[in-house]
């Protein structure tokens, strides 16, 4: 886990796993960045926890706070609930022993450190043992404060926060904002489905107020919403009060209701990429007159057509005056696993806009699928074999990369001046059905391939325009 402070970067253990799966590594190690020379140095210190990934840590004071994790082996898996901190002046580890309740082991969960030298404990995931070969995973949506009482003496308390709360997830991402608030952005739902994993992942963010200890949802303003503030009028999604503090965005009370947005991305291949989002529902809005429509129609449009990340969890946040900045994470689509590579960031203080800093280059994504072990064992096959068999496999190959050339060098058919949609589907829907049908193989089903290719159509339609 990484934790940054003074000037520094520290990262702590983590997690290294074979490619076939079957063998596990937990490092314990820990080692600083020091960001002004750029060099790294490891810090050979003992009494620290034991090997791990999946834990947490944060910057407390003068203190390096580790809580939680598991550790995984081939045949067995533990979590943790410990706590440990390592003093960035002596360079010494002390493993805590609060009194109270600590929460119960967990991994993935998210460290916040107060002001006055305390650490939140937010969430997290764990799994246990119901019979052989059968696990029950858990998702934590509780919180503890682990509180300073003195000179090495701690303490749980279970916190029960108002306001209103994240959905259930795991995989967020945390970070301290201003105003004594720390937020939370992303994350994922794992729902077993007829012995498959599906996830819904999200790209909202939450605010934690400290002070308060109370949960409220951080939504966007849009160019719309702005002027109907200057009427006098509610804004969309919020009450008539005005924020605390003269943050926008940042108060409001309780939307009517989530709503699930479905979004799909159209891979390279071919794989139309499903997200689900759930956001909170907007509030009717008022009627309005014709010129009123008429005068704030492009207002709307443009607010309709916000950019925003797309769902992830796992992302790196960071906030740098009052900017918060949103880096990466991973979705999946099935049975493939998609890393990012973009750059977001949003004013924390005005909650108008997304601003993309580094768009996502599809062509770094990665996907990993568990049919990778097969093709190295059929490799070692194949070289079992013989030349002949070789000769055979060399030709074939030959053949596939000389159709990924045609295919890459194949032109889509053109968008015509002033073509509508529908218009161009039904001229080209032979053609992107095919091109479908053709990169997801003879196994795909009619109706998958029909939609995978009235979703490269509509893409290539939109791309065109």
């Amino acid at each position: 886990m990484i934790a940054q402070g003074g000037g520094q970067l520290w990262v702590f253990g983590g997690e290294f796993a074979s490619p076939d799966g079957e063998q596990f590594y937990h490092y314990k190690d820990l080692w600083v960045l020091h960001l002004a020379s750029k060099t790294w140095e490891q810090i050979k210190a003992p009494g620290g926890p034991s090997g791990r990934s999946g834990h947490r840590m944060a910057v407390c004071k003068r203190q390096l706070m580790v809580f939680g994790g598991f550790h995984e082996s081939a045949r067995d898996y533990i979590y943790y609930n410990d706590a440990y901190a390592f003093n960035l002046d002596t360079f010494t580890w002390t493993k805590l022993t609060p009194s109270g309740i600590a929460p119960s082991p967990r991994s993935g969960c998210q460290l916040a450190a107060t002001p006055e030298g305390n650490v939140i404990v937010y969430g997290g995931y764990s799994k246990q043992r119901v019979k052989k070969d059968v696990d029950k995973g858990t998702l934590h949506a509780d919180m503890f404060l682990l509180k300073a009482e003195g000179s090495d003496k701690w303490a749980w308390v279970r916190l029960n926060p108002s306001g209103v709360k994240p959905t259930p997830r795991s995989g967020f991402s945390m970070a301290l904002g201003p105003n004594n608030r720390s937020l939370l952005f992303g994350g994922v739902h794992d729902e077993e489905e007829e012995e498959r994993l599906e996830g819904d992942f999200f790209n909202d963010i939450y605010f934690y107020d400290l002070a308060k200890n109370r949960w409220f949802p951080g939504q966007l303003k849009g160019k719309s919403e702005k002027k109907k503030r200057r009427r006098g009028q509610a804004p969309v999604g919020g009450s008539q009060t005005a924020p605390e503090d003269g943050e926008g965005g940042f108060e409001g009370q309780p939307p009517p209701g989530p709503v699930e947005i479905i979004k799909e991305v159209v891979a390279e291949d071919g794989t139309v990429m499903t997200i689900k989002q759930v956001i909170s529902a907007p509030a009717p809005e008022p009627p309005r007159s014709e010129s009123e429509d008429e005068d704030e129609g492009a207002g709307d449009e443009a607010s309709g057509q916000q950019l925003e990340p797309c769902p992830r969890s796992s992302s790196m946040l960071a906030v740098k005056h009052g900017l918060l900045y949103v880096y990466g994470g991973m979705f999946e689509v099935g049975d493939r696993q998609f890393t990012l590579n973009d750059l977001y960031a949003i004013d924390l203080h005005k909650m108008d806009e997304w601003k993309v800093l580094v768009e996502m280059d599809p062509k770094t994504q990665e996907w990993l699928e568990e049919s990778e072990s097969d093709e190295e064992e059929d490799e070692v096959e194949g070289a079992e074999g013989g030349e002949e068999e070789e000769e055979e496999e060399e030709e074939d190959s030959d053949d596939e990369e000389s159709e990924d050339e045609e295919e890459e060098e194949e032109e889509h058919p053109a968008v015509q001046p002033d073509e509508k949609y529908p218009d161009y589907l039904s001229r080209t829907e032979q053609y992107w059905v095919k091109l479908a049908r053709r990169n997801m193989g003879p196994d795909a089903k009619e109706k998958k391939t029909v939609k995978v290719g009235h979703a490269m159509a509509k893409a290539f339609y939109e791309g065109s325009a």
